[in-house]
Parts: C-alpha cells; sequence; structure tokens
C-alpha cells in the first residue's frame, strides 16, 4: 500500500496529486486544505477520472488523523500572489508559508506521523528547515524540492544550446533555491564531456546560462502567474525515488551539517529520505558562492528562528 498526502491543493498539490492518480503512483492519497471545497472539487473530479484509468487510488480529504500510516507527505501550500510584484524574490512568500508551517505543524506531529515529508514551498530551504524543527521529525526525513528544479532548468538551457536531450547534461545548481543559488560549472558534462572543456569552441557565456537557467521560473510566473508543472515532477520523482529506495543522486534541499541550514546541495535519496549528503570538490570560487548562498539563508531564517526555541504548548486533540 503506497500512502500520500498533500497539505496544499493549489496549483502545484492539485498537479502533484493529477500526477500521482494518473500514473497509478499513490494506492491512497490524502488531500487537506483550509479551503474544503476545493479540496472535495479535486477529490470528486479525480475520482470522475478513474473509470477511464488502468490504476485506483483510494481519494480521501482533511483528516489529519490519516497521517498517521502516510508513507510519504507533500507540503505544497503557499500564497502565489505573493510573488505577483516580487521581482524575482521567493521570500515575498516568507510571512505566509511561515504562519502556514505554524498552523499545521501541530496537527502533524499530533497525528503520529513518521514517513518521509517533501517540502515544495517558498522559500524552500528555511521553510523546510522551519517544518523539520516544529514537528520534530528527523533531519532525514524532512527535505525540500530545492535545487532539483532549479538543475532542470540548467539541464534544459545548456540542451538546447548543444541540440541534446536535457537528460544528457549532468551536473548541479547548488545554494539557495533563489537568487543566490550557482551553477557548479566544475560537475556539469555535456554527454559525458565537462562542460568546461568546451566553453572554447562552442564560445559559452556561461554566466549567462546561469541566468537563464536562475530567472526560468520567474519567466513561467510572469506567463501564467504561477509554477506547477515542473515543481511538481521534481517532487513526484523524489517521491518514487523513496518508495523504489532508488538511492538516487540528485540534488534537494538537504540539511548541512558544515553550515546548521537546509541548502540545495548533492545528496542520496531512498527510503528514508536523504540517505546522505554527498561532498563534491567544488572550485574555490564555488565553495565561496556555496558560502555566501547558505549565508543567505541563515541570515534570513535568523528572523524567526527564535520563534522555533520558544516552549510550546501543550498539543490538543485532533478535531
Amino acid at each position: 500500500m503506497r500512502k500520500y498526502a498533500i497539505i496544499g491543493v493549489g496549483h502545484v498539490g492539485a498537479t502533484i496529486a493529477y500526477t500521482l492518480v494518473c500514473k497509478g503512483i499513490a494506492d491512497e492519497l490524502i488531500l487537506i486544505d483550509t479551503n474544503t471545497a476545493k479540496a472535495r472539487a479535486e477529490q470528486l473530479d479525480l475520482q470522475d477520472a478513474q473509470a477511464r484509468l488502468d490504476s485506483r487510488t483510494i481519494i480521501k480529504i482533511n483528516d489529519y488523523h490519516e497521517l498517521a500510516d502516510t508513507d510519504i507527505l507533500f507540503i505544497t501550500s503557499g500564497n502565489i500572489h505573493a510573488l505577483d510584484h516580487a521581482s524575482g524574490n521567493r521570500w515575498a512568500e516568507f510571512d505566509y508559508t511561515k504562519e502556514i508551517v505554524q498552523a499545521i505543524a501541530p496537527k502533524v506531529k499530533a497525528s503520529g506521523f513518521n514517513g518521509v515529508a517533501i517540502d515544495t514551498m517558498n522559500p524552500c530551504d528555511a521553510i523546510t528547515h522551519y517544518f523539520q524543527r516544529a514537528t520534530g521529525l528527523s533531519r532525514a526525513q524532512v527535505f525540500g524540492t530545492g535545487t532539483f528544479l532549479d538543475t532542470a532548468r540548467m539541464q534544459k538551457v545548456v540542451a538546447e544550446v548543444f541540440d541534446c536531450d536535457p537528460k544528457n547534461i549532468s551536473g548541479y545548481v547548488y545554494g539557495e533555491h533563489g537568487e543566490s543559488q550557482f551553477t557548479a560549472w566544475s560537475t556539469v558534462q555535456v554527454n559525458g564531456v565537462p562542460i568546461t572543456d568546451l566553453v572554447d569552441s562552442h564560445h559559452l557565456d556561461l554566466d549567462a546560462l546561469e541566468a537563464e537557467a536562475r530567472h526560468g521560473g520567474w519567466a513561467v510566473h510572469s506567463g501564467k502567474g504561477y509554477t506547477s508543472f515542473a515543481i511538481a515532477t521534481c517532487a513526484v520523482k523524489l517521491s518514487e525515488a523513496v518508495f523504489a529506495n532508488a538511492r538516487l543522486a540528485c540534488p534537494v534541499s538537504a540539511y548541512s551539517e558544515t553550515f546548521d541550514t537546509y541548502v540545495g546541495q548533492p545528496a542520496i535519496i531512498g527510503k528514508n529520505g536523504v540517505e546522505s549528503v554527498t561532498t563534491l570538490a567544488l572550485t574555490a570560487d564555488e565553495t565561496a558562492k556555496f558560502q555566501n548562498s547558505a549565508n543567505t539563508i541563515i541570515e534570513k531564517f535568523h528572523a524567526f528562528d527564535d520563534a522555533l526555541t520558544q516552549p510550546q504548548a501543550p498539543l490538543q486533540k485532533l478535531a
């Protein structure tokens, strides 16, 4: 029995739900949203589709008790309209998402949830850290999509230059899922060839390629008002790696012992969540960028860190 739950069925949450049901990935799916009518509508729509699918998913809504034996929980809530005039700043959602975590974390904790939680909320790194600490789940159990999506955008941009499949581009985007992220070009290969060996022969401007990848999400947001397909695909891919114990090597927002924060970095994803973090040899310039990006996250996270260390009121029973 593969049991999933999604907290927040807006654009991203609904797309994840649709993907799980249509691909037959979830045997049981719990949809949770403060907008009960929206959760019910998504449930009905997905149920209507099942007579035309080759699989069947049991779909329930708005019951935190169901998290007790849930394997994978997606946290996808947010206020996308906070980004409408944000000029590329994902921290614009910060005030909203930290309040969401404050509201849902006690309910998740009281439910007895002990699976793997995957966060897509923004700012991804800080909110993933906040959720982990607020729920008391282990650092392995909680991680964010982080630069998994940004790496996919880098792969797309580079693949277009070389007219190849994006899956033939390897390498990592590190750091914040935000403006301080950077592509570690020393890790990037095109069809197995280091991209640094191809710069001169192909007249590459790596800074321009990095900027295009960094702003890829905003190009989508400016056109349709939100992003959904790519981030949902990343989240589902990570969940499949957990269920399959695939030990998938990919970049996610995982806790860093070095920086004492969640930050985008290569990791191994398996049945326990983050099985390990991978340390690669970066150039001096890349190391400095990584430190700077981590510092950016830490500085902004500190703004509400004190709230996490205050004594918490006893948990109430779930309604």
